[in-house]
């Protein structure tokens, strides 16, 4: 890390780390408590909050809003996911949460679809512990973490502990986060932030935490991930919203230049106002796109329910759970039913003549079959 591109307006300090003193790593100061938001910022804010109320509000008067929030949360996993090099694909990722598998080797395939899944599961898990009327604290960021890498490859992750060694950040160490005996005091004053909030706007808030989590980097492995999980629990919490409607991980990810600079501009120029800006633009881009992802999704719902009017009455309830698991397989329709294997296969030989379901490939045993109007609603990108 290069001590020469931090300016006097740093908000923290950098410390020797090394016998040589050649190294060095930053440590950030707490965040303000009076900060106020500049006036160039004020009517991004607006826009922002504007477009997460009206997100809100299409989510609070859906019958049955999970039907909608469970594919946003699968599409958050893979693109979080994808940001740290775990890659899986919309079909597989659904295939490994209908039927988990164990890993048979650290270069199975497999592992990676374990990983994104985790992501989604701590995720649910943070909404369910914030619905508990428990605080945002260390204790959710260390379940998070623990949720998020248990039964993942790799030895030295240490899921749900925070790291007692040094790490260091990009190619080249070109960010050194604070060394761990420095932890202990970072993490408090993080805390002290999250559990009694200053007088900022509790969106701007979230994204001053996000920086000062991603530097302290209080984890060996999968800070991004935890990171970004609890952005979105935290604007969920803080902004009161109905469920956590609200993910960045697409946006961080289509600008992720732009995004690690402008961390790291904080760092050294306490460059609020630029990484603001991007945060909030971000906030009301991935608002909007998600209303118009619901809008379509409804439409859907509503044109395949007319499609099955006076037909077979198990269709209603294979229709409503392609909307939370748009890949499945005969035996798993079978059992979601509880009825037999030849009396599931020909639901689905009706819902592919309606063009509700298309066939996988053959090839594939138990073959899947997918909703692809609905997937591609999902998981294409605009």
């Amino acid at each position: 890390m290069d001590p020469r591109r931090f300016t006097d307006q740093s908000p923290g300090q950098l410390v020797e780390i090394g016998a040589d003193h050649a190294a060095c790593a930053f440590v950030p100061s707490p965040l303000p408590r009076d900060w106020q938001l500049p006036p160039t910022l004020w009517p991004k804010l607006a826009q922002a909050r504007e477009a997460i109320a009206r997100l809100d509000g299409v989510g609070r008067h859906m019958p049955n809003h999970k039907l909608l929030l469970r594919p946003l949360q699968q599409r958050e996993a893979l693109r979080s996911s994808s940001m740290e090099g775990t890659y899986a694909t919309p079909v597989e990722l659904l295939l490994y949460e209908a039927e988990p598998k164990e890993p048979k080797s650290e270069r199975d395939p497999v592992n990676a679809r374990r990983e994104v899944s985790n992501y989604g599961q701590a995720l649910t898990l943070g909404q369910k512990y914030l619905d508990e009327d428990r605080p945002l604290s260390l204790t959710l960021i260390k379940m998070l973490h623990s949720k998020l890498l248990g039964g993942v490859r790799g030895g030295d992750k240490q899921p749900g502990e925070f790291r007692q060694r040094q790490v260091h950040v990009g190619a080249g160490a070109r960010f050194v986060p604070p060394p761990a005996h420095h932890l202990p005091g970072c993490l408090e004053d993080l805390e002290s932030h999250l559990r009694n909030a200053p007088e900022i706007d509790p969106l701007i808030h979230a994204f001053m935490v996000h920086y000062q989590f991603e530097t302290i980097h209080p984890f060996n492995d999968g800070n991004g991930r935890v990171g970004r999980l609890l952005l979105s629990l935290q604007i969920y919490k803080t902004m009161g919203l109905t469920a956590p409607w609200l993910y960045m991980s697409a946006y961080f990810e289509q600008y992720k230049d732009e995004y690690i600079d402008l961390l790291f501009r904080v760092s050294t120029h306490a460059d609020w106002e630029r990484w603001l800006d991007f945060c909030l633009r971000g906030a009301e881009t991935q608002a909007t796109d998600a209303i118009r992802r619901f809008d379509r999704l409804v439409d859907a719902r509503r044109r395949y329910k007319d499609m099955v009017k006076g037909q077979n009455a198990r269709l209603h309830p294979i229709i409503d759970l392609l909307f939370e698991r748009p890949v499945v397989t005969i035996p798993q329709l079978a059992d979601y039913l509880n009825v037999s294997y030849p009396t599931a296969k020909n639901d689905v030989h009706q819902l592919l003549k309606l063009d509700i379901l298309k066939a996988g490939p053959s090839i594939i045993r138990p073959q899947y079959f997918y909703a692809s109007e609905i997937m591609r609603i999902v998981y294409e990108e605009p």
